[in-house]
């Protein structure tokens, strides 16, 4: 079992391979990457990975966008774990008279990837992450007024963050499941700093990372059935 696990930065990665410390598993092999910020440094880096790995003759069996993000409250709270059963792009479509539009509605695309139902629900039980849509935005929300909008357009919304989407985007082109994991650091809307909990967030990334090596080991990544 091959895994690649892309990041936004450094820290995040560390915090990713902080819970592989031991030997590594025969079976299951786990790269970390720090693939950049926003959804087009994401693709970009997760693709090239995936192809460098297909054409070596040991491509990945499954690809984890992992970090931090923001929260919906009350739903997910600081220190929490969001695990995505939707990674859902936020900002990619039109502004019109009526609102905004997704660019599905605008007959291209697709706005949303849906990880395989069977190892999101393994992945929440032994972790304790709340399951529901990550958004992907490339602005990260900085106003109530604009956490209220993404929640009305997106009601099951937990979590936003700035690469879910590309790396989804990346794996999909490539054939490869997809999983997103966000441990949340600050409440989504106004900006406070002070508020911000980012070392606990990290903190919890591990923690979650290091529950992981069972389930990603006994599953099978040929059985995509829902």
């Amino acid at each position: 079992m091959r895994v690649l696990v892309t990041t936004a930065v450094p820290a995040e990665r560390d915090a990713v391979a902080a819970a592989f410390t031991a030997p590594a598993s025969a079976s299951l092999v786990l790269h970390p990457l720090a693939g950049g910020v926003g959804p087009a440094a994401a693709a970009a880096s997760t693709a090239a990975a995936l192809t460098t790995a297909a054409l070596g003759g040991e491509p990945y069996d499954l690809v984890v966008s992992a970090g931090i993000g923001g929260g919906f409250l009350p739903d997910a709270p600081v220190g929490s774990l969001v695990l995505a059963d939707e990674i859902t792009v936020a900002d990619l479509g039109a502004e019109t008279a009526q609102g905004f539009l997704p660019v599905t509605e605008l007959g291209f695309g697709t706005v949303t990837h849906r990880p395989p139902d069977s190892l999101v629900r393994e992945i929440a039980a032994v972790t304790g992450a709340r399951q529901g849509s990550v958004l992907t935005v490339s602005t990260v929300t900085g106003s109530a007024s604009r956490a209220a909008e993404l929640r009305r357009r997106h009601p099951r919304a937990l979590a936003e963050a700035m690469e879910g989407f590309g790396v989804a985007e990346a794996a999909a082109a490539h054939g490869v499941p997809v999983l997103e994991l966000r441990a949340v650091s600050n409440p989504v809307g106004p900006r406070d700093r002070a508020a911000w909990r980012i070392g606990e967030a990290l903190t919890a990334l591990t923690g979650a990372f290091g529950k992981l090596a069972p389930v990603l080991e006994s599953w099978n990544p040929h059985d995509l059935t829902h």
